[in-house]
């Protein structure tokens, strides 16, 4: 008799690697597996499941801000008829399993940390009608509420697991697929704000676990040549750069590459911190396909970087980024432009930051309000000093100064379309710097691609500095506050004049993504590779000044 089918439910914008690991291990054990995108919505995923009649449900919370989300899923299902076992896992899930089982009724099960042993062990119980609740690294519900079991020791190779299963591959730009892909697992480095770092100490087992470089690469050359993908983003919280191990790892990826010719057919991104940057060690990543940086920038103090335990300067985040312009690496960064312990005076030294950092247009100003996730030492801090409100799925906070929570609600206002959307112009910004990147590096000519990338740095630099301004003038009338009416009578205006810029930025990103587009489809085949990094007098490829496109 055919075994019922297991449901991973999972976002799904980019490959979900945690549940694409987990669904190979199953394939692999002969199971069938079908993975739905959380963001289908609850009617559209009930009638999948419904007709499916799983063996298990795996749900992926990998956002404890949606918690409230699945529960409404998960209710759902229950009240359409769907009766098999109820399995969450992710990184509130495992350091808040009782809180979470408490919260979610119908949930049977909880994966703690890494789940490909354990996730694959409850199935195989399930299907066999064994007993599931002594498996290591799951809790359930008990007869007085929810158990933990001993957890599992993380998996020390692995390279053990195989190629996770992934979503059709999308294109990047015409004739460009892309993957995302894993070298590592973990985090040596304990941010303030940040949960990996709990997350990877509690099981018993190294914090920070690499693949073999010559594993990552046949990776890469085999979605290369079955699926046509070449570019390459690396997910890893903090991919291997900053240690003497993590560089002759990289020596030997480089070489890897090299030796299976993927070294000038394909790009990569990855994830790391300011501090890890290195010339050489840069240059030589640059010349085998890097092409886009990550930074985990966060504060543009030195008193903000301490508060996040970042162990890192603000002049070490200026020459990181300066490094890689030298270089011609694309870089993104995040930025915490509020945290629990702001005032006007360092929301002001931050956005001063912001203009040294990328008033030239070489990235797109981000922002973001630090939350205090589950785990973190800010959510601890928080709670000592009666500070954390909410419940998991809200939990935040309020500034000392009415002044700080002021601007904060006035910022969330006013650049919530520019920062937030979809069709924001922070998203469009990034997606038009990608596609003229690699566009960059491909067989178009290079004054013809180096005038889009001048266009696109024209209008990045337009779009920051008006945000600058916009910021800025929010500020002064926290700083200014006087008669609430006048006050809101000026934060309406920025946020119309912002609206309106908006508009006309992403109506001009737009253009020019679709000319990038067409001129690598009209240019490009899916076999044609990449240039290497452009060297001369403008190394970049950019055309300065070019405006008539």
């Amino acid at each position: 008799m055919k075994t019922a089918p297991v449901v991973l439910i999972a976002f799904q914008e980019q490959d979900n690697l945690g549940v694409g690991y987990l669904a190979s291990v199953l394939l692999q054990k002969g199971y069938e597996v079908r993975l739905l995108d959380f963001r289908l919505g609850a009617d559209e995923i009930a009638r999948h499941v419904v007709s499916m009649e799983p063996l298990v449900i795996g749900f992926s919370i990998i956002f404890q801000y949606h918690v409230d989300e699945f529960a409404g899923l998960i209710r759902h299902l229950r009240e359409r008829g769907v009766r098999c076992h109820f399995c969450a896992g992710g990184h509130y899930p495992s350091l808040r399993f009782a809180e979470l089982m408490q919260g979610i009724k119908d949930l049977d099960s909880v994966v703690l940390f890494e789940g490909e042993h354990t996730f694959g062990e409850l199935v195989e119980a399930l299907d066999h009608g064994r007993d599931w609740r002594s498996i290591r690294g799951l809790a359930y519900r008990g007869a007085e509420g929810p158990v933990a079991n001993p957890l599992r020791p993380l998996e020390r190779d692995l390279d053990r697991f195989p190629p996770p299963l992934r979503m059709p591959p999308r294109e990047y730009i015409p004739g460009k697929r892309y993957a995302t892909i894993l070298a590592g697992r973990g985090c040596l480095y304990n941010c303030s704000f940040c949960s990996i770092r709990t997350f990877y100490s509690q099981p018993p087992g190294p914090l920070k676990r690499l693949r073999r470089p010559e594993m990552v690469a046949q990776e890469m050359e085999l979605l290369f040549e079955q699926r046509g993908c070449s570019v390459f983003m690396f997910q890893d919280d903090d991919f291997p750069a900053g240690s003497p191990r993590d560089r002759r790892w990289i020596a030997r990826f480089c070489e890897e590459l090299e030796t299976r010719a993927l070294a000038g057919r394909v790009l990569w991104k990855i994830n790391c911190r300011p501090d890890e940057i290195d010339d050489a060690v840069f240059c030589r990543m640059n010349e085998a396909g890097l092409f886009l940086v990550y930074l985990g920038i966060e504060s543009g103090t030195d008193e903000g970087l301490r508060m996040m335990n970042k162990r890192m300067t603000v002049q070490a985040c200026l020459e990181a980024v300066d490094r890689l312009k030298q270089l011609c690496i694309e870089y993104d960064f995040g930025f915490m432009l509020f945290d629990p312990h702001s005032t006007l005076a360092s929301v002001d030294a931050n956005l001063g930051f912001l203009e040294r950092l990328c008033a030239d247009g070489s990235s797109s100003i981000t922002y973001c309000k630090m939350l205090p996730y589950a785990g973190t030492r800010i959510e601890e801090e928080l709670r000592a000093t009666g500070r954390l409100r909410g419940d998991p799925a809200s939990r935040d906070y309020s500034f000392d100064d009415p002044a700080v929570e002021a601007l904060c609600t006035w910022f969330a206002r006013v650049f919530s379309e520019w920062i937030g959307t979809h069709g924001g112009v922070l998203n469009l910004s990034r997606w038009a710097r990608y596609s003229t990147a690699v566009l960059s590096r491909s067989n178009v000519p290079p004054g013809v691609s180096g005038a889009l990338r001048g266009r696109c740095s024209e209008l990045v630099s337009r779009s920051n500095l008006l945000f600058l301004d916009a910021a800025r003038r929010l500020v002064a009338l926290a700083r200014s506050r006087g008669g609430g009416g006048h006050t809101l009578s000026a934060v309406r205006e920025i946020a119309g004049e912002v609206r309106g810029a908006h508009t006309r930025f992403a109506a001009d990103f737009r253009e020019l993504m679709a000319a990038a587009h067409n001129l690598a489809a009209r240019e490009e085949s899916p076999e044609a590779g990449f240039a290497g990094p452009r060297r001369g007098p403008d190394r970049c490829g950019v055309e300065h000044g070019v405006t008539g496109l």
